[in-house]
Parts: structure tokens; sequence; C-alpha cells
């Protein structure tokens, strides 16, 4: 089984990000057609122009957006590590996902994806992913998370996760035996720390061999596929599909 490929967007052979599928249509709308701009359109939900440029930039520029787009689908997502949300209201608004849960630890950020949701069949929660339940969902994201945490952390999320027992489980994460891309990607993480990002210096940095994220997925039944997710960047980015088998 092979997973799919992460691309750019607009540079590669293919309908572009901003094209949602011909035929989709909204979820929870029943009529009105996907946005042909979806980065834009999910832009537009967000106060300012702040705001608004980063969730734009963000989902034109993600390789994990055009790959999450071509998953057939994916039902009821639950975000974890939502941040502002903008990639569960995309793929609501894609028709991709039938409704959408997000969770992050940031007041701030759920309180803009709670704004930019309006209207729409998803919710978003202040919750520290280190405790907090797994809401029922068909399909888990974990984009850019885990690297974030501590390992004993990674491992009970896992845990959880595995244990609550959605059909598809995606994590986008940082591979730390890719030559020189782990090596840049570590010098640009060390650096987003000292400038204050994901906590600052107290932040962890703490990324794992694939195989150590796979196996207590494999122990509860998922089957795992591993692509490249870094496409147009030099990061060690790859996108883990796990499914039940």
């Amino acid at each position: 089984m092979s997973g799919p490929r992460c691309r750019k967007g607009p540079r590669d052979s293919g309908p572009p990000v901003g094209v949602a599928g011909q035929g989709r249509e909204a979820a929870g709308s029943g009529e009105e057609p996907a946005p042909r701009d979806l980065p834009a359109a999910v832009a537009a939900r967000y106060p300012g122009r702040v705001a608004r440029g980063f969730v734009r930039g963000k989902l034109r520029g993600d390789p994990v957006v055009p790959a999450l787009l071509a998953m057939p689908g994916l039902g009821h997502v639950v975000d974890l590590g939502c941040g502002r949300g903008q990639l569960a209201i995309a793929l609501v608004l894609a028709g991709v996902a039938e409704g959408a849960t997000g969770l992050d630890v940031d007041a701030r950020k759920i309180a803009l994806a709670a704004g930019a949701a309006r209207g729409l069949p998803a919710r978003f929660a202040v919750a520290d992913l280190a405790r907090a339940e797994i809401p029922p969902c068909d399909t888990a994201l974990l984009i850019d998370v885990l690297l974030q945490m501590p390992p004993a952390a990674q491992d009970a999320l896992l845990a959880r996760l595995a244990a609550a027992g959605p059909r598809r489980i995606l994590i986008r994460a940082f591979d730390p035996d890719r030559g020189w891309r782990s090596a840049f990607g570590f010098a640009m993480e060390r650096v987003r720390r000292v400038l204050g990002a994901d906590l600052g210096r107290a932040g962890a940095l703490a990324p794992r061999p694939l195989p150590v994220l796979a196996a207590p997925l494999a122990r509860a039944g998922y089957a795992a596929t591993v692509t490249p997710c870094w496409a147009g960047t030099p990061l060690p980015n790859v996108l883990l599909v796990a499914e039940r088998s």
C-alpha cells in the first residue's frame, strides 16, 4: 500500500491547492460547491490582515495540504494541535471532511479558530495534548506536533490515540534519519526556539525514529505507510498514514 505523496500544490501537475476537486461540495451545505480558491476562502474567515496573510500563505505553501485534500472520505476529523484551525476548516470547506474538532493548548489561537468556523460543522477547544482525551472521530491528525513533546508524552498520546480507535491516523513527523535534511531541520528548529516559537528555549525538540512512532499503532492493529512530505523544502518532514488493517 502506497501512501499519498505530499506536493507543493500549484507548481505540480494536477489541480492546485486552491481548486477543490470538481463535483465536491462543501461539507454541511449540501448545495454550495467548494470554493475554487480554498486558501483565500479560509483566510477571509479570519480577522485582521496579519492572520489572514498567515492562513492564506500556510494553506498555499504547506505540502501537507494537497496530500490531505486528495484523500477520500476523511469523515469527522480531529486535529490535535490545530493552532489557528485553518487546516481543519479547509478540509470542511473543501468537502473532504464531514466535520472537524480541533484541540490546542493556545487559547488565543483557539479563539481565532472558533471565530473562523462560525456556521461550519467544526468546533475548537483549549486542551493540553499531554492529558486530553481523544474525541470520537474517523480521522485523527497530528501535524508537526510530536517533535514538540517529550518522548514520554509522545508515547502517552500515541497510546491514547490508538485506544480511541479512529479509522485513520495521519502524522506529519520530523524524520531524524534523513541525513542533511535532518541536520538542517534541527538547526531551523533551534533557531525558531531562540526566537520564542514553541515555548522558546523551554520547549521540547524530540523527533524520534519513525519505527518508534509506528510501533504502538501497529500493536493496535494499524498498518502504516510513510511518504516524503517536504516538497520544495529542505526539511525532513514525512507523512505517516496509519489505517486499520
